[in-house]
């Protein structure tokens, strides 16, 4: 297999799996979807069974468009409890391997460097995959497939693309095997970190194919798609130089918070700007916890589905680097007024406070921003204080009275856990 061994493993339908175990139920032939059925039959299954997947139901897909036909369990979701089974999982590598040598892409999916453990536990890395496989399954019930590769791209291509064919749920390749097996594979979407807008830009330069990719002009790849033709280029090929150890030690130029939000319906201009306030007291009391503070802060505002329109958004400057909710929100709010059509329902928010900084406690107030350096001290002092009780009693110990305007979502959010229930 080459010089590394890289492993990339993936639980199957893992929220699925974990509510099948929880009930003494098998996941591979029990017919089960994980979706809160309080939202409705437009809610999207959040995961569904392997068993369900064979008689032809999406990932993914809205309750809705299930087959009426089938008899199948809903399971509302319980984000706590895939936590710690993934917790268990990440325990079970720690076993066997150096945390440096793990990297825990996504809740159910996991890179592992098992190069430097293969001679000691006299194993081949496919023999390494299927073991770790057997310890999830042997201690938690859960089936998972694996990717093994000499680098951490074909370990995930081969995951992807070769083990869901192979009867023991893994798939193997090197720079060799990639090229003969998947060079023609199509469509383009199926490999790593080429979306559908990649996609199509490469199909009106008459791109289909990974070889048609390496066959392609380099200048014009870098033309049209800048530093990114560097990465095409290495993966068309099946080269990744990037490692584990690069992945660990990586800290990124400017850093960023980010906060999210899908309507469960249309709100009015003026629900959406109570929305905008929630979500920004919760992002400055994140950016005081983490004792950061931010000279912008970007909105995005997506209207209504019905109207199929692109969101809209803008950035507000602000006169000091803070984190003060006196004087974010205000100016946030102006841009949120600016940039939204009042006569548009609104049906989700994006919020990213840019450029954070470490907070080193020297409040530098400006002439153009309205607020006293001694409120802006005060106002530091009270939100650390909610902090401290939220932190203590609970995230709903402490609100504010828009908390509890009908149109709210704050105190239904503090009770979730990636937007959805964490079943405690």
């Amino acid at each position: 297999m080459g010089e590394r061994a890289c492993l990339c493993i993936d639980l199957k339908s893992f929220y699925a799996s974990v509510e099948c175990v929880e009930r003494g139920l098998d996941p591979m032939s029990t017919d089960l979807v994980v979706a809160d059925p309080e939202r409705g039959g437009g809610t999207i299954c959040l995961a569904v069974s392997p068993s369900l997947k064979a008689k032809g139901v999406k990932n993914r897909c809205r309750v809705f468009q299930i087959p009426k036909g089938l008899d199948y369990i809903m399971a509302p979701p319980r984000m706590q409890k895939y936590i710690d089974y993934a917790a268990e999982i990440y325990k079970i590598y720690l076993r066997y391997l150096s945390p440096e040598d793990i990297y825990v892409y996504s809740i159910d999916e996991c890179f592992l460097d098992v190069t430097p453990y293969l001679r000691l536990m006299k194993k081949t890395p496919r023999e390494m995959a299927l073991f770790l496989m057997g310890k999830i399954q042997e201690e938690l019930g859960l089936r998972s497939t694996a990717g093994v590769g000499t680098n951490l791209y074909l370990a995930k291509i081969a995951l992807d693309i070769t083990a869901k064919h192979a009867e023991d749920f893994i798939g193997e390749l090197d720079e060799d095997s990639f090229r003969r097996k998947l060079w023609d594979h199509q469509p383009l979407t199926d490999f790593w970190r080429i979306g559908p807008g990649i996609a199509r830009h490469l199909g009106r330069m008459g791109i289909y194919t990974q070889r048609q990719i390496t066959e392609a002009n380099e200048d014009r790849l870098y033309q049209e798609f800048g530093i990114d033709a560097e990465l095409l280029i290495d993966h068309a090929w099946g080269r990744e130089p990037t490692t584990l150890a690069d992945i660990q030690h990586y800290t990124p130029r400017s850093r960023s918070i980010t906060s999210g939000q899908v309507l469960w319906r249309d709100y009015s201009f003026e629900e959406g700007q109570l929305i905008v306030k929630e979500m920004l007291d919760l992002l400055c009391l994140e950016l005081v916890d983490q004792g950061l503070v931010t000279d912008s802060v970007s909105i995005m505002v997506g209207y209504s589905n019905s109207l199929h329109l692109e969101p809209v958004g803008g950035t507000a400057h602000l006169d000091l680097e803070t984190n003060a909710d006196r004087v974010i929100i205000p100016a946030v709010l102006e841009v949120y007024k600016r940039i939204v059509d009042p006569a548009k329902p609104i049906r989700r928010f994006n919020l990213s406070c840019n450029q954070l900084r470490e907070d080193t406690g020297i409040q530098q107030t400006s002439l153009f921003c309205g607020v006293s350096g001694d409120l802006l001290t005060r106002n530091h002092k009270i939100q650390e204080a909610v902090l401290g009780i939220r932190k203590k009693y609970g995230k709903n110990a402490m609100l504010k009275g828009i908390n509890f305007e009908p149109a709210a979502t704050t105190r239904e959010r503090n009770r979730q856990i990636g937007g959805h229930k964490s079943g405690v």
